[in-house]
């Protein structure tokens, strides 16, 4: 067929596929249709010419019905993509096939049906549409009778879901909690849901962290006892640059040097290890009571926790699980 500039946006805007793509495609065609069928066709060999690519953009989604929740991503390469209608509503049909055959893995939703072949056929179909790498990911999956959900902001990039351990009336309440899961992103429903091994590496970090401090504290006393500013004097580079100043001399430099090291090391020798470990499990505590869903401040109200949120709602209203995926590194 002829391929003019307004075929070729068409096509764009039909498939999120790029200019030279929809040109070739349009040239290689007998009509549109024909044109979005040569993009699909390219799937395959588009997927495995990407393969080494990163598919750092997409859209997430989440969905519940009939006692089971479910996220998914469906992954790309730019935003333009994302953002495509089309994109979206294959997420969106994705995620319908996941929840109403109540998939628990990743694997069972690529197998299930959709077309002529799979919804993995589907997705390596659409990437040769658009020509970027596509995969699956981030699949979650929760059940129970109370089930909430929220899609952040309706912007396809953070969703959240959360199972209640009742019904209540009002709505806004498992919501207001799938929202709390959004902004303040928490570990795990209590403390007891905390991985021993995540407790022991927050613990043992508390441990070196506090060492640190109390080492610092006491060579900046030294330093001050010594007639020298501890900030003139906190690295190497302060130091060439205070000297270059006239703010320290060369003697105040190696003085407090000497300080450092000696404060130091005498400091690391005689640390009381029972106020380093007391100090150590606060922040440990600290830690939990921020990263754990039931003792974090609630987001609507600081003066309570969302435990005595829930509980004010209910006194036997609590949270039994919950699920969060996003696209963006936090």
């Amino acid at each position: 067929m002829e391929v003019t500039m307004n075929d070729i946006k068409k096509l764009r805007e039909m498939t999120g596929a790029g200019l030279a793509d929809c040109k070739k495609a349009l040239a290689e065609s007998d009509d549109m249709d024909g044109a979005v069928a040569y993009l699909r066709k390219k799937g395959a060999a588009v997927a495995a010419k990407r393969s080494d690519r990163d598919a750092a953009e997409g859209c997430v989604l989440v969905k519940a019905a009939d006692g089971f929740g479910a996220i998914i991503a469906l992954k790309c390469e730019t935003d333009f993509v994302a953002n495509n209608a089309d994109f979206v509503a294959l997420t969106q049909e994705i995620l319908d096939a996941a929840v109403a055959n109540k998939c628990k893995t990743l694997d069972e939703v690529k197998a299930l049906p959709m077309g002529e072949g799979t919804i993995q056929d589907a997705v390596v179909a659409r990437s040769g549409i658009t020509g970027e790498k596509m995969e699956l990911d981030g699949y979650q999956t929760i059940e129970g009778e109370a089930i909430a959900t929220y899609n952040h902001m309706n912007r396809n990039g953070l969703c959240t879901m959360l199972a209640l351990s009742k019904k209540v009336d009002d709505e806004t309440v498992g919501k207001n909690i799938a929202m709390q899961i959004a902004s303040a992103a928490p570990v795990a429903v209590d403390e007891s849901g905390v991985p021993q091994e995540v407790k022991d590496n927050e613990y043992n970090v508390a441990i070196e962290k506090t060492k640190e401090e109390q080492v610092h504290k006491a060579v900046e006393v030294a330093l001050k006892k010594a007639g020298i500013n501890p900030a003139h004097v906190d690295s190497e580079d302060h130091m060439e640059s205070n000297m270059t100043k006239g703010w320290i001399t060369a003697e105040d430099v190696a003085r407090a040097k000497e300080i450092i090291a000696t404060v130091s090391e005498e400091k690391a020798k005689n640390l009381p290890e029972a106020m380093i470990q007391n100090i150590a499990k606060g922040r440990l505590g600290k830690f939990l009571k921020e990263n754990c869903l039931l003792s974090q401040e609630y987001i609507w109200d600081k003066n309570q926790t969302v435990e005595q949120y829930l509980k004010s709602v209910d006194k036997d209203l609590t949270v039994l699980a919950f699920k969060r995926f996003t696209l963006r590194a936090e």
